[in-house]
């Protein structure tokens, strides 16, 4: 069974000779979220001497923290302006901690309680409500990125939490020709998918938020389906084999986990941020995931 992966790569990382040279890797990702030193052109140089494809993770819509605050009745600034009906909830820390939110004004938030710790910046907030909207669609960010990209004669772009065509050309507007790869994150934008396939690009299953964004837990099962239909090349990204990050024995849940998404027709994966950090988690996921493809023959 041929497959690939998508490495998501620390640009200072002193490993990513070693890993841009293992057998399934076809490509890297940056995580627009991680520091450097100047900027992005930066970035992007430091990715482009190991002779891969790279891939610009744009965040788009996905809702992050800007600045520390503590709760309770803390104020939070966003990286948009969100619109939803008050009071209402909100998760941090990967769906696993909520909050009360009590008002919100702009890019704003007043969290009546919890977490019960301190929220930095960078830190993805969802929230799930009928009435809830985002203005706007890139950062300053990611237009930085993109105006880095066009002088550099790059194309390739990963955009976070599409939800309409709109999101991705405005992305080509500032990139002409980009190769946009649509993270499908929200119920509205697996609708979205179920819609158009891969008519506006490439589609991946984003499960990191998507597993949160559904309107109940064991839904995953569904939305990953309804991806892989809706694009038989769909990228599978986001909680594969976590487990490696911390240990250096996978759990069996990450092995069943990667089986399944075999099974249902994904060949390409996208490992995450977590497992990437080390050189030994990051060379362990590749060579786990070579493994259950080739015993799944």
């Amino acid at each position: 069974m041929k497959i690939s992966a998508i490495v998501t790569t620390p640009p200072y990382a002193a490993f990513l000779d070693e890993v841009a040279r293992h057998p399934l890797v076809a490509g890297f990702r940056l995580n627009t979220v991680m520091p450097l030193k100047t900027g992005p052109r930066e970035a992007l140089e430091l990715l482009g001497k190991y002779k891969q494809p790279v891939w610009v993770d744009l965040k788009g819509r996905q809702l992050r923290v800007v600045g520390a605050a503590m709760p309770p009745f803390t104020e939070i600034r966003l990286s948009h302006k969100i619109k939803v009906n008050t009071p209402v909830d909100a998760y941090f820390s990967d769906g696993n901690e909520r909050a009360r939110i009590a008002a919100v004004d702009g890019d704003r938030i007043i969290l009546e309680d919890g977490p019960r710790r301190m929220i930095g910046p960078g830190e993805s907030v969802n929230i799930m409500h009928p009435s809830f909207e985002i203005e706007g669609t890139l950062t300053d960010t990611d237009k930085a990125y993109l105006d880095a990209m066009k002088e550099m004669g790059m194309s390739k772009v990963m955009l976070s939490y599409v939800e309409s065509a709109d999101d991705v050309e405005e992305v080509k507007r500032l990139l002409p020709g980009a190769e946009v790869v649509l993270k499908i994150e929200t119920q509205r934008g697996l609708d979205f998918a179920k819609k158009h396939g891969a008519q506006h690009g490439r589609l991946m299953a984003a499960r990191g938020d998507l597993y949160v964004e559904v309107l109940r837990p064991h839904m995953i099962i569904d939305a990953v389906k309804t991806v892989i239909q809706a694009d038989q090349n769909a990228i599978a990204a986001s909680r594969i084999f976590d487990s490696l990050a911390w240990q250096p024995v996978p759990v069996s849940a990450d092995i069943g986990d990667a089986a399944f998404l075999l099974e249902i027709g994904y060949r390409t994966f996208m490992l995450g941020d977590q497992v990437c950090l080390k050189r030994d988690s990051v060379i362990e996921a590749l060579n786990l995931l070579d493994a259950i493809a080739d015993s799944s023959k």
